[in-house]
């Protein structure tokens, strides 16, 4: 029952040694380097970690850091410019170091603070309350300092309560991580199949060499495909190339058409329809100006020259453009061609990056034959419709865990009323 809740003091907390509360690393530009742990900042944060781009700091030298680095159960919050993101330190999360624009909660008496249920609880109303209280006090950008975080209350169920809640909330993100984790397997297979037939030309390669024999079957390459391909390269623009196969531009296949800015209060957090920005989906709302298979291209900024796509109807916004394809069969074909084309020879600007469609209309691509893409997107297709059956399955997921987390946090939904809830839905 909420009764039985109990609101306790941060410091206090802190003072009898069942929570700490710590910020980042100041790390110089020469501490760090090109491998070694993570260099977490607010970018590589929200709703899990990314760190493929994020700097990197020397094993050699982590005894520096102190306790800024993580450790499984740790809650980091976002508490510098980007305010209020959040992430939870799995057990198979890689270790990283803190930078100062974060703060880590981490729970030292697991019998009195449960760490799931904390990075919940700091998800809900009680904290944001308290930190959009703190957040935007100065002229500078939002920061949310260690002393006002320590003079924040936290409010505590029982601790059978915590674990119950975190198991039904966790539950829930445990599957739209596995979501994840399946999604970048099944577009690793289909861009490693895409790069063996139309980068590195494996099959006509095997060929050449003698290993793919008239009715012989390789792996990936089936024997009632060998007449498809040919057994010589030739020179081209772009380098080797098979015989017979043309050089052909982005022009070719698709008409660039430049997105449209929507108002700002017609895109929500969830919905069915996405708006793709410069960097991506970037909200949902209930209008579109593209349908089919879309693909978008990031225009202007730091992420442009990235390409999206997404399988029915979706908005193009002002900072992105829409790839209209001229023949809709090939546009899986097409999105992976553009994922492995050199894009970076087209990017003008420095301050602010951008990539126009005239010159991206114009960037070379090599073009096999309609027989053979039709053979590749035998393999292909299905595996990027099962990425997108993941991904409405998340949505779906993370819909149920926004609408469940708030009515648990505070007390208002039973325990025994949630898991009945899941169990009706075979969650």
């Amino acid at each position: 029952m909420a009764s039985e809740w109990q609101r306790h003091e941060v410091k206090a907390l802190i003072e009898d040694e069942i929570l700490l509360i710590g910020d980042g690393y100041r790390a110089k530009n020469q501490e760090l380097a090109s491998s070694g742990l993570p260099f977490a900042r607010a970018g590589n944060v929200n709703n899990g970690f990314r760190f493929e781009d994020a700097d990197r700091f020397p094993e050699a030298h982590v005894a520096r850091v102190g306790n800024k680095i993580s450790q499984p159960g740790d809650v980091v919050f976002t508490s510098k410019g980007t305010v209020g993101r959040f992430a939870f330190v799995r057990p198979d999360t890689p270790r990283f170091v803190y930078s100062p624009q974060l703060c880590f909660w981490r729970s030292l008496n697991k019998d009195v603070i449960e760490p799931r249920f904390l990075y919940y609880w700091m998800q809900g109303r009680e904290f944001f309350i308290q930190f959009k209280g703190v957040a935007g006090q100065t002229d500078m950008a939002e920061y949310v300092s260690l002393s006002d975080q320590r003079r924040m209350h936290i409010t505590l169920p029982p601790i059978a309560d915590q674990r119950a809640i975190a198991h039904i909330l966790g539950t829930l993100d445990d599957k739209i991580e596995l979501n994840r984790k399946q999604n970048e397997t099944l577009e690793a297979m289909a861009r490693a199949l895409f790069k063996a037939w139309f980068v590195d030309f494996e099959p006509v390669r095997a060929k050449m060499e003698g290993r793919w024999q008239r009715g012989q079957s390789l792996p990936g390459l089936p024997a009632h495909l060998y007449d498809l391909f040919p057994d010589r390269l030739v020179d081209s623009e772009l380098g080797e190339i098979p015989e017979g196969w043309e050089m052909r531009t982005v022009g070719d296949f698709a008409d660039l058409q430049g997105g449209k800015q929507l108002e700002k209060d017609r895109i929500v957090p969830n919905g069915e329809i996405p708006v793709f920005g410069g960097a991506g989906v970037m909200g949902y709302t209930d209008t579109y100006n593209a349908d089919g298979f879309v693909i978008a291209v990031g225009r202007v900024g730091a992420y442009c020259g990235q390409f999206f796509s997404h399988r029915g109807k979706a908005w193009i916004n002002n900072n992105a453009s829409l790839i209209r394809q001229k023949k809709e069969d090939f546009g899986e074909w097409l999105f992976l061609s553009l994922r492995h084309a050199d894009i970076d020879v087209i990017k003008k600007g420095a301050a602010q990056p951008f990539v126009s469609n005239g010159d991206l209309s114009k960037l070379p691509l090599v073009w096999p034959s309609e027989k053979v893409v039709e053979s590749f997107l035998q393999f292909t297709v299905p595996l990027l419709k099962g990425q997108e059956d993941a991904n409405r399955e998340s949505k779906f997921l993370a819909l149920l865990r926004d609408t469940l987390l708030p009515k648990l946090i505070s007390g208002e939904l039973r325990i025994k009323d949630a898991e009945a809830f899941l169990k009706e839905r075979g969650l």
